[in-house]
């Protein structure tokens, strides 16, 4: 009994204990929350990470603006600048400049709930260290990009065909490059990964048209039309760099000639121009009356000898 006794008061003490305690905790912790200079510090804090927020944003957007009016400026200048390479260097610029500019505005808002940011940034070191050694591919991706813009292999307007993928480069990122094709899709595609490119914009193209004739029609007078045709063509076209040529004869098919015409026009224009020259030839060949074979099906009738 002597020993229940003994826990029952020692029960009592820690129970009385506890509850000056928690009575003193709710004291301080209204005194600190009616407390005018807490909410004027807390106040202040909220109102200096916002005006920071804003800074940053507003630096950004300067800075981005300055950039292309720079850029803007330079191909105008009589010294010839490409303005492909000068948009492409104007964009990873001014992702760099976000970058920056978002990590010193979390060094500023880290700072106002007083973090002591030499720590931080050490660690940041030792961090980005470990990551560097786990993340090559990231590295890779950052060095490949880079070696893309200043080796000029290609640039944002650029029409170009990485592996299966093929389409009008519209950023070339510090990691990614974005290639956005002819029907609408967006392919996102890791700059480490790019082995092998065909730039499709750096010179001009050729259009090629292949036209058949039959054997029956006159060659000579069919290639006249196609000089007459391409000539027009050319005239009014304003995709073509040269005059087309007529090249002639270029294969002797089962029914029919093949007559070849080639033309040098912008780059990524030669589909447009060679359906005009195809629908400009067909025209022509129906108006003069020559022939372009196609399928032909004869059906001959056995007849029956009589009195069979």
């Amino acid at each position: 009994m002597f020993q229940i006794h003994q826990s029952l008061q020692a029960d009592a003490a820690a129970l009385k204990d506890w509850k000056q305690t928690w009575m003193h905790m709710q004291t301080q912790l209204l005194e600190y929350v009616s407390n005018p200079e807490v909410w004027i510090g807390l106040f202040m804090v909220i109102l200096k990470i916002i005006l920071i927020y804003i800074g940053a944003r507003l630096v950004v957007k300067l800075a981005n603006s300055g950039l292309q009016h720079l850029l803007t400026a330079r191909e105008k200048s009589p010294l010839k600048f490409d303005s492909r390479r000068t948009k492409t260097i104007g964009k990873l610029v001014g992702n760099i400049v976000t970058y920056v500019v978002n990590f010193i505005m979390i060094l500023m808002i880290l700072s106002q709930f007083n973090v002591n940011l030499g720590p931080v940034l050490a660690g940041a070191g030792v961090v980005g260290l470990a990551i560097g050694f786990g993340a090559q591919s990231l590295v890779k991706d950052v060095i490949t990009g880079f070696f893309i813009i200043f080796e000029d292999q290609f640039a944002v307007g650029d029409v170009i065909q990485v592996g299966a993928f093929k389409g009008t480069v519209e950023e070339i990122g510090l990691r990614v490059t974005r290639l956005k094709s002819w029907t609408g899709e967006v392919h996102i595609i890791p700059n480490g990964t790019i082995n092998q490119v065909t730039n499709f914009s750096l010179y001009n193209s050729l259009a090629v048209v292949d036209v058949s004739v039959a054997y029956e029609a006159d060659i000579d007078q069919a290639m006249r039309i196609l000089e007459e045709v391409v000539n027009k063509v050319y005239e009014t076209n304003v995709n073509m760099v040269k005059e087309p040529e007529v090249l002639g004869v270029h294969m002797l098919g089962a029914s029919e000639v093949t007559l070849r015409v080639t033309g040098e026009c912008k780059p990524n224009m030669q589909v447009a121009v060679s359906r005009e020259l195809n629908a400009a030839i067909r025209k022509a060949f129906q108006a003069a009356g020559i022939e372009i074979p196609y399928p032909k099906v004869v059906t001959y009738q056995r007849k029956e000898a009589a009195g069979t």
